[in-house]
Order: structure tokens, then C-alpha cells, then sequence
């Protein structure tokens, strides 16, 4: 493997990894962000010379704390300059077999009460998974501006505060859990997005994400949210093989060969799901996780489910009213039969959602049922035009006759 493709590969997935374990001593997550890139750039240099070690992370871990310690020295230069160089000197290159995965303290880091609501899963997002602030910007509808400034002051809040790295009691756990889940579904999301429109670049993400919910799970049997959110990411999982034809081209719930799909991972979202519900406490992972459930059942059995979905749709709405949970509830509206009410819908959340793809799409939706065929034409032209997806734009346009998107 080139020196490029092994950093690539390490960046790819052990960022959140390599940073969680550089700031658990610091409790400073820029500084160790900042001491890791710099690691890159030095392995980029000097593995093409001296050939790519045998344990990447472990080198880049070395090289990461090196570099902090230097970046120490020149900040504190009489305070601080001895002790970090004893601290170095006393360092071993570590085995990553004998690290201790803290990427799980460092989300419940990002939870902490001490910063803002709004920042934490963005925050994970960035430390734990290295996503940069445009892309965690579009999954929260927000300007890339905008979210970078809130990452940097909730991690300087983490520095100022001196937060700790150490997984909360058992009262505290309930309180940063949601937070936490949000941030590893946006990860599979995001990693799921970009599987699909660029191939395998995704994939190290989308396992990340279902890695840590198995973690979360094992982490908290007893919790029925964890198991509904690992069960929602595999049953996209399940998918993944069915979701593309031989030409590349995008092939939709409805005319996806079950065959295809995969019957352990599948069997295992059902088993999941169906632990979460023994508990009896409803949740937002739980309701998605079933609405997903439902939708292969009526793919499997060919029955008309649409009501059912459209009930579950109404308790995700009630208790978590985001704007992809509405506008997916205007298209199951549309679904049941009832366009007029799920135009309605829309309507009434058009101004801010004028960007967003799945609004036009499910306005598509909703005016092809009432038999507006060509205000249903230029909605979809209009979704097409905002998917960064180039399979899905294709199967849009096809479907409205071709054309250019607006």
C-alpha cells in the first residue's frame, strides 16, 4: 500500500479513534485535532522516504503527541516545558491493540450539559468522526459559517471547563444519550449518502456509525433506544446490495429484489427491534427503526400498509417534529390517500424547506396523487436539481419526461 493510501486509509477509519485518544489527556479537542493533522502532513512526508510502518495509527499517535507537546513548549515555555518533555520521554509508541477505544468518552464528552444543546452532536460529529463543518452544516440545515463557529466555542468550552473523559455515572447517562445517538445516525446518514453517490467512500463511516451503536448497545442492554437506532441503520444495511441496479442507476424501495437483500442483517434488525419493544417505552429510533420494518413487510408480502405506516408517521411526528420527519409524513399522507392533506402539509412549511430535496420530492409525490401531473413535473424537476446524488437525479428526471433540473 503507497504512504498516501495508508494515511488515507487511517484517516478514513481511525480519526475519531486517534483524536479521542489524544484528547482524553489534554480535555482539549482542537489542540489534539490540530496535533493530528500535523501528524498527517509529517507521515506524508516521511513515509514515501522510509516506507509505511507496520502500525500506521500507532505512528500517527506518536507523531500527534510530539507535536502537541511541542506546541506546549511554545506556549508555556518555563511552566510547562520539563514536565512535557519527561512526559514524552516516558512514552512508548503504543500497540493500537492496547489502546482502549475511547471514542465512546469522548461522545459522552461532546454530551456533556456543559455545552450547548445545539453544539453537541455537531461536535461529534467533527471530533469523534472527522467530518469537516460543511458536511455536518448540511446535515443540520445550517451555513458552514454558522456551524463552524459553534464547533469552536463548544470546544473551547471543553478546554476552559476541564471536562472530563470518563463515562457518566448511571444518572447522568440518560441525559447525553440522545444527543449521542443523533450524532452516530447523522454519521450513517452522511456515510450512506456518500456510499450511494460516490461508491465505497462511504463505507468506512456507515460501519463506523454501526459500530458504536453496537457499542452503545452493549454499553446499556437494558436501554431500548440503542437497540432501535441499530436496528433503523441496518435495516438500511440490509439494503445496500438491492439499492443500485447493474447500471449504477437508482431503484427504489418499491421495486427492490428482497432477494438481494440481507437476510442475517435483517433478521437481526427484526430481533433487535422487537427487544427494544419488551420494554415498553417509546422512542424517536424505536418509531423510525419500525416504520422501516413495516415498509419491508409490505415489500415482502406485497400487502398495502400504508395506513399502518401513516399511524407510526403520527406518533414520530408527535414526538420528534423535525423537518424530515414532517415532510416524510406529508408523503405517507399522500400515500394513504390523502394529497390534498399532505399539500397542505407541505405547505405550510414551505419557506424555510425551499432548498431542501426531500420537500420537493414528497411535493411530487403528493401532486402526482391529486392529479396535478404537471405541477408534479416541475416539483421533481426541481428535487432532482437539489440531490447531490447522480442516480437519483437520473431516475427523477426519467420519471418526469427528462429535462433540465431548475
Amino acid at each position: 500500500m503507497s504512504a498516501g493510501a495508508a494515511a488515507e486509509r487511517a484517516a478514513r477509519l481511525a480519526y475519531g479513534r486517534l483524536v479521542a485518544i489524544l484528547a482524553a489527556r489534554t480535555r482539549d479537542v482542537a489542540a489534539a485535532e490540530d496535533a493530528l493533522a500535523e501528524a498527517f502532513h509529517a507521515a506524508l512526508r516521511r513515509w514515501p522516504e522510509t516506507g509505511v510502518p507496520d502500525n500506521p495509527e500507532a505512528w500517527l499517535v506518536t507523531a500527534a503527541r510530539r507535536q502537541h507537546g511541542h506546541a506546549r513548549r511554545h506556549a508555556q515555555v518555563r511552566a510547562a516545558a520539563e514536565p512535557t518533555l519527561r512526559l514524552l520521554l516516558a512514552e512508548e509508541a503504543p500497540e493500537m491493540t492496547e489502546i482502549p477505544d475511547r471514542r465512546l468518552q469522548l461522545l459522552m464528552v461532546c454530551a456533556h450539559p456543559a455545552i450547548a444543546p445545539e453544539a453537541q452532536a455537531p461536535l461529534m460529529l467533527q471530533a469523534v468522526l472527522g467530518l469537516d463543518a460543511a458536511r455536518i452544516a448540511a446535515c443540520f440545515l445550517t451555513s458552514p459559517a454558522a456551524m463552524s463557529q459553534r464547533l469552536v466555542r463548544a470546544k473551547a468550552r471543553i478546554r476552559d471547563a476541564g471536562i472530563g473523559f470518563a463515562l457518566p455515572g448511571p444518572a447522568e447517562l440518560p441525559p447525553r444519550l440522545e444527543a449521542v445517538m443523533s450524532a452516530i445516525y447523522a454519521a450513517f446518514g452522511t456515510g450512506w449518502a456518500d456510499l450511494l453517490a460516490e461508491g465505497a467512500g462511504g463505507q468506512g463511516l456507515t460501519e463506523e456509525a454501526i459500530w458504536l451503536g453496537r457499542l452503545l448497545v452493549a454499553l446499556l442492554p437494558e436501554a431500548p433506544e440503542p437497540k432501535g437506532l441499530l436496528a433503523l441503520m441496518l435495516y438500511a444495511e440490509t439494503r445496500r446490495g438491492a439499492r443500485r441496479d447493474a447500471a449504477g442507476g437508482f431503484v427504489p424501495l418499491s421495486a427492490q429484489d428482497p432477494a438481494l437483500w440481507s437476510r442475517p442483517l435483517l433478521a437481526e434488525a427484526e430481533a433487535l427491534l422487537r427487544a427494544a419493544a419488551r420494554a415498553g417505552t417509546l422512542g424517536r429510533f424505536q418509531l423510525e427503526a419500525a416504520i422501516q420494518s413495516v415498509h419491508v413487510e409490505a415489500r415482502l408480502t406485497g400487502a398495502d400498509r400504508a395506513e399502518a405506516l401513516l399511524g407510526l408517521y403520527d406518533l414520530l411526528a408527535r414526538l420528534s417534529p423535525t423537518a424530515g420527519v414532517l415532510v416524510a409524513r406529508a408523503a405517507a399522507l399522500a400515500e394513504a390517500g390523502q394529497p390534498a392533506s399532505a399539500l397542505r402539509e407541505l405547505d405550510g412549511m414551505a419557506g424555510p424547506l425551499a432548498n431542501y430535496q426531500p420537500w420537493w420530492a414528497a411535493r411530487a409525490h403528493a401532486l402526482e396523487r391529486s392529479g396535478a401531473v404537471e405541477a408534479a413535473r416541475e416539483a421533481r424537476r426541481r428535487a432532482a436539481g437539489l440531490t447531490e446524488d447522480a442516480a437519483v437525479r437520473a431516475w427523477l428526471l426519467a420519471r418526469c419526461g427528462g429535462g433540465s433540473p431548475r
